[in-house]
C-alpha cells in the first residue's frame, strides 16, 4: 500500500526546466486552441487527454504538423477495442516525416545518424545523404516489383543500412520486418516464414565482443527456406563478396534519386514486430504507418522532450521494438545514435563512453545494464564527460530502487531518470518519462498522455495503492491493426481482451500510487525477458528437446529484487540419460547457437517430470510464482494440474532461494 503522504522525490525539475519543456508549450497551445486545461500541470493534461481522446490526438497531429496527403474525415470513427478506426480517410507516409529535417537547407549537412561500433568512434550520416540513399533504394525496390503491402525483411545489426532499408520500405508503402543477426536460423524462420517477405537484406556477419561472427551459412539457410524471396541484398559488414544471386548494397544505393513517398491510408501496415512465442509461433504484430507516426511523435516529442538539437542513443538490437522506437527519433528532427556491438565491450562502462563521445542528450539502456555497472563499481560521472546527458532512460525490466540511487549518485544529482514500461505490442510506452514531474525512487513518473492506464483486480475493479493487472481502457493509435495470418482476429482478441473484454490487459503486474506514479512488478505471464530482449519459452523447448537425452523441459525467467534475472531450465531426462557436464554444455551450446546467447540458462536442474495443465500445457506461470515464494495453495488451482505432487519441489526451491 502507498502511504497517504507523498514520499520525498529523488529529483524534481526546476522552474526553468519545466518552462523549457516542449510538453509545457504544448499544454499552453492546446489550452488556447482546443480547450485543454491551462493550469494543473501534467495531471490535468493527462486527465484531459483520456477524457477528450479524439481532441487530444487531433491536437497532437496539428502540433507536430502531420502532413496528410488526403485529409481525414474523423479522428476516431470507432473506439472499440480491438478495431478502433483512427483518422479515417487520411493518407500519409511515415518515411516522409522521418526525413523532413533534410528539407531544411540549414540542416542538410548535419548528422541524422551517428554510427558507432566497438571502436567507439562515431561516423555521421547526414540528413541529405540519408535522404539520397532512401531515394535510391526505394526506386530500386520499386524496380524489383515491390509494391505497397509487400513484406521486406532485414537480418541486420543496428547499422545505418538497416535504417535506410526500413525508410525505403516505408516510402514504397511496403511492410518492414527485422531480426538481429545473433538470432539462429530457426528463430528467424519462425518469424519471417509467417509473413513471406519478397526481399531480404542481410549482412555476411557481425562483430560482437571483439570477435567476428560469420553468418553466411545462416543466410544461405534463410534463402533456401524462404521461397517467397524475389531478391536478396548483401551488405558486406565483414568485407566479403556478394554470394551468387545476391544484389550488392552499394549498387542499389548509388544513384542520386529524389525519394517518392507513397501516400497510404492511415491504417496501412508499416512494420511487423514479433511477440516472444510463449505458446507456439511468435505472434506477428502489425502496426500502422499513421498510428506509429502519431504515437511516436507524442512519445518522443512530448514525453522524451526530443527536438532538433538533441542526440538520442538507446542500446538495442534490430530484433527488439526499441530499435524501431529509436529510428523514430528522426521524426522529431533528432540525431539518432546507432551502436552496433556488445553492451559491455571492452569493459562494463562501454555505453557511458559512447554517450560521452556522441554527446547524447537522452541515453537509454536496460535496467540490467545499470545494475551491472553498479555491481562492477563503474563511476560514470567521475570517469566520463556526461554534461550533455539530460536524461537516462531504462526499460526491459523494472529499474530497482538501488538503480535509481546509483544513477543519481554516480551519474549526476540533477539527472532526469526515466524508467519506462510499454510493450512490443504497441511499440511504445504505457507509463514513464514526463519532463515536468518529479522522480520517485522505484517508480515510473506517470501514465503517458492519451493512455488510460489502470490496475485492475481479477473482477475488473480499479485499484490504487494495490497490485493489479495492467489494463488500458481506451484505444491507442499504435495498438496492432491485426496479427498476420489471423483472419478472424481471434488470436488478437485472445491475446489482450480475453480476461477483460473491451479493455487491453497487457500481462504486467502494476501498482498505481496515490500521487500518480506507477510501479511495475514484472510479467504476470511467462515471457522470458533478459537484458530487454524477450523470448518465448516455446523457442527454448523446441531447441532443447531436439537433443535425444531431453524428454521434456521447463524454463522460467525470474526478475529478482536486486535487479538481477534468474533463468533456470528444468529438464526431464529420457530413460538412461544422465545430466553430466557434457550434456549441460550441449544444452547451453544448442540455445546459444540456435536461438540467442542472451537466453542461455543460469542453471540446468533435473526433475522427475514436468507439470502440465489437464489440457497438456506446461505450467509456467504457477511455477514462476512458486519460485518467487508464493505458497502452493495460492500459486495454483490444484484441480487444473495433471500431477500436483510435482509442485512442492518448486515451492521448496523458492523458499530456499528466498532464505539464501
Amino acid at each position: 500500500m502507498t502511504s497517504a503522504s507523498t514520499p520525498q522525490p529523488l529529483w524534481s525539475p526546476g522552474p526553468d526546466r519545466i518552462a523549457a519543456a516542449r510538453i509545457t508549450a504544448f499544454q499552453a497551445w492546446a489550452a488556447e486552441r482546443f480547450g485543454a486545461p491551462a493550469a494543473g500541470g501534467y495531471p490535468a493534461l493527462h486527465r484531459w487527454s483520456v477524457d477528450e481522446l479524439d481532441t487530444f490526438w487531433q491536437a497532437v497531429a496539428e502540433w507536430f504538423d502531420v502532413r496528410f496527403t488526403t485529409p481525414y474525415e474523423s479522428v476516431l470513427a470507432d473506439r472499440a477495442m480491438p478495431g478502433a478506426r483512427w483518422f479515417t480517410g487520411a493518407t500519409l507516409n511515415y518515411a516522409e516525416h522521418a526525413l523532413r529535417a533534410a528539407e531544411d537547407p540549414a540542416r542538410a549537412d548535419e548528422a541524422a545518424l551517428l554510427h558507432v561500433d566497438e571502436t567507439h568512434e562515431a561516423v555521421p550520416v547526414t540528413w541529405a545523404e540519408l535522404r539520397r540513399q532512401v531515394g535510391a533504394l526505394s526506386a530500386e525496390l520499386r524496380a524489383l516489383g515491390v509494391r505497397p503491402g509487400d513484406r521486406v525483411s532485414g537480418y541486420l545489426p543496428n547499422i545505418p543500412e538497416a535504417v535506410t532499408a526500413l525508410l525505403a520500405t516505408a516510402a514504397v508503402g511496403a511492410v518492414w520486418t527485422s531480426c538481429a543477426p545473433d538470432f539462429g536460423a530457426r528463430s528467424v524462420l519462425d518469424r519471417f516464414q509467417q509473413v513471406e517477405p519478397v526481399v531480404l537484406f542481410t549482412v555476411d556477419g557481425y562483430r560482437y565482443g571483439g570477435k567476428e561472427h560469420d553468418r553466411r551459412d545462416t543466410v544461405a539457410e534463410l534463402r533456401a527456406e524462404l521461397p517467397s524471396l524475389r531478391a536478396v541484398v548483401h551488405i558486406p559488414l565483414l568485407g566479403t563478396d556478394a554470394p551468387e544471386g545476391a544484389l550488392a548494397w552499394s549498387e542499389l544505393t548509388a544513384a542520386a534519386t529524389e525519394p517518392v513517398f507513397e501516400a497510404v491510408p492511415f491504417d496501412h501496415p508499416l512494420w511487423v514486430l514479433y511477440s516472444s512465442g510463449t505458446t507456439g509461433l511468435p505472434k506477428a504484430i502489425v502496426q500502422s504507418q499513421g498510428g506509429i507516426l502519431l504515437e511516436h511523435l507524442k512519445q518522443l516529442g512530448l514525453h522524451c522532450d526530443l527536438g532538433p538539437e538533441d542526440r538520442f542513443f538507446w542500446y538495442t538490437s534490430t530484433g527488439w521494438m526499441m530499435w524501431n522506437f529509436l529510428v523514430s527519433g528522426l521524426l522529431t528532427g533528432t540525431t539518432v545514435v546507432l551502436y552496433d556491438g556488445s553492451p559491455g565491450y571492452p569493459d562494463t562502462g562501454a555505453q557511458w563512453r559512447i554517450a560521452e563521445r556522441t554527446k547524447a542528450t537522452l541515453y537509454g539502456t536496460s535496467a540490467a545494464y545499470v545494475m551491472a555497472c553498479r555491481k562492477a563499481e563503474v563511476h560514470p560521472g567521475r570517469d566520463f564527460d556526461l554534461s550533455s546527458v539530460k536524461c537516462v532512460a531504462t526499460t526491459g525490466s523494472p529499474l530497482p530502487p538501488d538503480g535509481f540511487r546509483w544513477l543519481h549518485d554516480e551519474v549526476a544529482e540533477g539527472l532526469w531518470i526515466a524508467s519506462v514500461s510499454g510493450g512490443t505490442d504497441v511499440c511504445s510506452c504505457f507509463a514513464g518519462a514526463v519532463p515536468t514531474l518529479p522522480v520517485h525512487i522505484g517508480e515510473l513518473q506517470a501514465a503517458c498522455l492519451g493512455t488510460d492506464l489502470q490496475a485492475w483486480d481479477p473482477s475488473g475493479k480499479p485499484l490504487v495503492g494495490e497490485v493489479g493487472e495492467l489494463v488500458v481502457t481506451n484505444p491507442m493509435p499504435s495498438m496492432p491493426i491485426h496479427f498476420w495470418n489471423d483472419p478472424d482476429g481471434s488470436r488478437y482478441r485472445d491475446s489482450y481482451f480475453e480476461m477483460f473484454p473491451g479493455a487491453w490487459r497487457h500481462g504486467d503486474w502494476i501498482t498505481l500510487t496515490d500521487h500518480g506514479s506507477v510501479v511495475i512488478h514484472g510479467r504476470s505471464d511467462s515471457t522470458l525477458n533478459r537484458q530487454g530482449v524477450r523470448m518465448g519459452s516455446a523457442d527454448i523447448y523446441e531447441a532443447v528437446e531436439r537433443l535425444p537425452e531431453i524428454k521434456e523441459s521447463l524454463v522460467i525467467g525470474l526478475e529478482e529484487p536486486n535487479g538481477g534475472y534468474w533463468m533456470p531450465l528444468f529438464v526431464h531426462l529420457a530413460p538412461g540419460a544422465t545430466l553430466d557436464d557434457e550434456l549441460r554444455t550441449r544444452v547451453k551450446t544448442t540455445i546459444r547457437e540456435q536461438l540467442s546467447p542472451r537466453h542461455v540458462p543460469d542453471e540446468i536442474i533435473e526433475v522427475p517430470a514436468i507439470p502440465h495443465t489437464l489440457t497438456g500445457k506446461r505450467i509456467e506461470v504457477p511455477v514462476k510464482r512458486l519460485l518467487q515464494g508464493t505458497p502452493l495453495a495460492k500459486a495454483v488451482n490444484a484441480g487444473s494440474v495433471d500431477n500436483i505432487d510435482l509442485l512442492p519441489f518448486y515451492e521448496q526451491l523458492g523458499r530456499t532461494r528466498a532464505q539464501g
